[in-house]
């Protein structure tokens, strides 16, 4: 009697264990259901294998849902940090901040991707998109450029650390441009001190746009500006030298009408002087 009471209880104990769990399980899915900051569809999602994931993420970005791919990825990261997969999602995670114009979070992704995995088949990738973020960044040549700096380092560290990569003609592109923008800089303020007679300012803007900044769009003006600055504190020696420089380099330029104008008004002509820094500067122009 006493073996089939035993039985029977330990009958009831599994009975009331099964009832419990299924009750607490009820309970979980009907509070999950009643919280409106829980989402069961998301819960689910985030358990399902990383291969499935990625592969999600991937669906969603070709059909232009980038949020929901962002979460795919993001869910990978989670939920299967040392997967392959996980490894994948995050230089994906760098794009599709990108690509929603979230630079400073597709800065970050890229960071700590190329930090993670600095030799990995992808590394170029995350390089190149840091880059692009900050290329995406700069400003109008009247604001501060630290951007154009940083886009500088990121895309020539393309260029450096990857030279075999698809990515380095562009990188090289955005180099220019960006070397363009700080030329610009120089030559917006060196402008701002001509216009107030501030001379000796003036050309030292200009000098380093002529010396550092030799590959840009902005030479012409610079050494055209070199003449008008000299000219009006008659150094005209070096007047004169900027204006051979700029004639022997871009003949065809309208700056070099206008400084020839100049010195003609002058009496004086185009001629270069050895022993300036202008002449030397001119050597390693694009036309020279």
């Amino acid at each position: 009697m006493v073996l089939a009471v035993s039985v029977e209880m330990k009958k009831a104990a599994r009975v009331a264990t099964i009832v419990l769990a299924t009750v607490a399980g009820s309970s979980l899915i009907t509070a999950c259901q009643n919280d409106p900051d829980i989402d069961i569809t998301k819960l689910a999602a985030e358990t399902d294998p990383p291969d499935v994931l990625y592969n999600q993420g991937l669906a969603n970005l070709n059909a232009g849902k980038t949020t929901e791919a962002a979460r795919k990825f993001e869910a990978i990261d989670r939920q299967h940090p040392f997967s392959e997969y996980a490894r994948k999602a995050l230089v994906m995670n760098a794009f599709v901040a990108y690509r929603n114009g979230q630079y400073q979070e597709a800065i970050n992704a890229s960071s700590r991707y190329l930090n993670l995995y600095p030799q990995s088949e992808d590394a170029a990738y995350a390089q190149y998109i840091q880059g692009l973020a900050y290329t995406k960044q700069i400003p109008a040549v009247t604001q501060d450029q630290k951007p154009a700096m940083k886009a500088i380092e990121a895309m020539q560290a393309v260029v450096d650390k990857y030279p075999e990569s698809e990515y380095v003609d562009d990188a090289q592109a955005k180099i220019r441009f960006a070397r363009d923008q700080l030329a610009g800089k120089e030559m917006q303020v060196g402008r701002y001190y001509l216009e107030r007679k501030e001379y000796l300012a003036a050309i030292s803007r200009f000098r380093v746009v002529v010396e550092q900044y030799s590959n840009t769009n902005q030479v012409e003006e610079a050494l055209a500006r070199l003449v008008e600055a000299y000219y009006a504190m008659g150094v005209t020696a070096e007047a004169q030298t900027a204006a051979a420089v700029l004639g022997h380099n871009y003949p065809d330029s309208k700056w070099y009408a206008g400084s020839y104008k100049l010195l003609q008004s002058g009496g004086l002509e185009p001629r270069e002087s050895g022993t300036s820094w202008i002449a030397r500067a001119g050597k390693k122009l694009i036309g020279a």
